[in-house]
């Protein structure tokens, strides 16, 4: 598809329908002073949030605080909608052409943007991982949340790319013993990879926990999370339902074992630490924190972005693969 010079030849993936997406020329004018364009070279589909957009399941009270960095349209349709690009500068500052950045920035070939938004890449950082780069950003914050500390007997329930984030994080603490637990089987190697134990929800599964993460997306999981709480132990919410109304088990020993259930979302930065950091120092910190080799198992599956609204109900369908990877062509 060719676009005219008004739009700098830019393409963007577009949802417009339930289920549905497509293509379409997007902005990408040649850079004023004081901002650049970025030529993308992957990104990365997040498979919890886009399969809420793309199926038309984001609440209309959430239609302000779910939009994302540089969206076009709204919920509920037609949405330009993600969060996850690395590309290189190709005009703008003389200082800066030519280096690789991660942006928060929805699908498209080429954008234009001011250059604080552009986050360099560490020179040993591959461009496919960065991509992974809002997860991490959001499994610390549920750290920060969690407050983690050594010797923590840690349970994790969904092994989705945030919950073995998570998991990895946990595991990297002295002494604590962190198991990841999740339906599907596969997710066992990945877990050792990333330094945690596995389990499946049927298996003997560690009790008396002093901190249980939920990222399963999925009711049962969040029930199974409650039991694996000990007493006056904390669950720490990551699941986002949409519109979905969840079932939560607040009988049985909840009250009893006093257990805290609180939420967790990368909007906030925690309020103990709200003083000191800021949104740009966080993603400084979690662009770094993929510099593990390891984490390159949490990239599963590619697709051409011209081949992506064809593709795209597969990828976000269940089961799915963790982060898939969106290639761009090199023009």
């Amino acid at each position: 598809m060719e676009v005219d010079g008004l739009y700098g030849e830019a393409l963007a993936l577009w949802m417009v329908a339930p289920g549905q997406a497509e293509i379409r020329p997007a902005r990408a004018r040649a850079p004023r002073p004081g901002f650049i364009r970025v030529r993308a070279l992957v990104s990365g589909i997040s498979r919890g949030t886009e399969s809420l957009v793309f199926r038309g399941l984001v609440p209309k009270s959430e239609w302000k605080r779910m939009r994302c960095p540089f969206q076009d349209g709204d919920f509920w349709f037609p949405v330009k909608y993600g969060y996850a690009v690395a590309g290189v500068i190709e005009e703008g500052s003389d200082s800066r052409v030519g280096q690789r950045v991660f942006c928060m920035h929805p699908h498209q070939t080429r954008f234009t943007v001011p250059p604080l938004v552009a986050y360099p890449l560490p020179e040993d950082l591959p461009t496919e991982r960065a991509v992974l780069a809002p997860q991490m950003e959001t499994a610390l914050n549920a750290c920060w949340d969690g407050a983690p500390r050594l010797g923590d007997r840690i349970a994790v329930v969904g092994a989705g790319v945030i919950g073995c984030l998570v998991a990895y994080l946990a595991a990297r603490l002295p002494g604590t013993s962190v198991t990841l637990i999740d339906r599907e089987p596969s997710r066992a190697a990945v877990a050792a990879t990333l330094g945690a134990g596995f389990a499946l929800p049927n298996d003997e599964l560690p009790q008396n926990c002093d901190l249980v993460f939920h990222a399963s997306g999925d009711a049962e999981g969040l029930s199974l999370a409650l039991t694996l709480a000990g007493f006056e132990g904390t669950v720490i919410e990551l699941s986002w339902y949409g519109s979905k109304s969840v079932p939560v088990p607040l009988g049985l020993d909840f009250h009893s074992q006093r257990l805290t259930l609180r939420s967790s979302q990368v909007g906030s930065i925690p309020l103990h630490r709200r003083q000191r950091w800021d949104p740009p120092r966080r993603m400084e910190l979690a662009i770094s924190l993929l510099a593990d080799a390891r984490l390159d198992a949490l990239i599963s599956g590619e697709t051409l972005f011209e081949d992506l609204p064809g593709e795209l109900p597969r990828i976000l369908g269940q089961p799915g693969p963790l982060c898939h990877l969106v290639r761009y062509s090199s023009r």
